[in-house]
């Protein structure tokens, strides 16, 4: 039996968070409190294995209780229940130690799928963060991989992608041609492909040019 703790200021979402949960097999509701600092004193006098919690809390917002329970009971789960915009506080709750960021909005079943993915040890993300997640990822290959060429290096790279041949690109950037060819030699090692076609495609798909 999971054995969960519920946090919120608000009677009416506490009512029916415990109504959800204990009509769940295999869930059961040991207290549900109003207030961050509360969260300490209770799971040192009872056993927990989940908290499900809001961030807006008097006293103490349960982003930093999260941070600090965290700390002393690193075996506890924690679902962040939320009103607050999810794309603003879904990663800090993440990255403080919470296994899921739920927002108030969210459909029961899917709540209660999430509750069993962060029982079981897992995390949750909702289908909007999974995606925010996976763009931020592509745009941190996207830099990596700019961060790896030269100035000269991009411009000889969109020059190409342009369709411009060696010798064009040796008059624009008014350079001989025989650097022109120096500079593709690195671009095709840097971007790992060894002909022009995939070269121009590599840029094309990284969204480089």
């Amino acid at each position: 039996m999971v054995k969960v703790l519920i946090v919120d200021n608000h009677p009416v979402v506490l009512a029916g968070l415990r109504a959800i949960i204990e009509s769940t097999p295999d869930f059961e509701v040991v207290g549900s409190i109003k207030t961050g600092v509360e969260i300490f004193e209770f799971v040192r006098r009872y056993k927990v294995d989940l908290i499900i919690s809001e961030i807006d809390l008097p006293e103490l917002n349960g982003i930093t209780a999260l941070r600090a329970i965290k700390k002393e009971h690193q075996q506890l789960k924690v679902l962040i229940f939320s009103h607050q915009p999810e794309e603003i506080y879904a990663i800090s709750s993440l990255k403080a130690g919470a296994s899921a960021y739920v927002p108030k909005s969210i459909d029961i079943d899917k709540f209660i799928y999430a509750l069993r993915k962060v029982a079981e040890g897992e995390v949750y993300l909702t289908d909007k963060m999974s995606k925010q997640l996976e763009y931020d990822d592509t745009k941190k290959t996207k830099s990596r991989m700019f961060k790896r060429l030269s100035t000269r290096e991009v411009e000889v790279l969109k020059l190409l992608s342009s369709g411009k041949k060696n010798k064009e690109i040796a008059k624009e950037l008014d350079i001989n041609e025989k650097t022109v060819s120096t500079y593709k030699s690195r671009l095709f090692k840097k971007l790992n492909v060894t002909n022009l076609v995939d070269l121009i495609h590599q840029a094309e798909h990284q969204d480089m040019v």
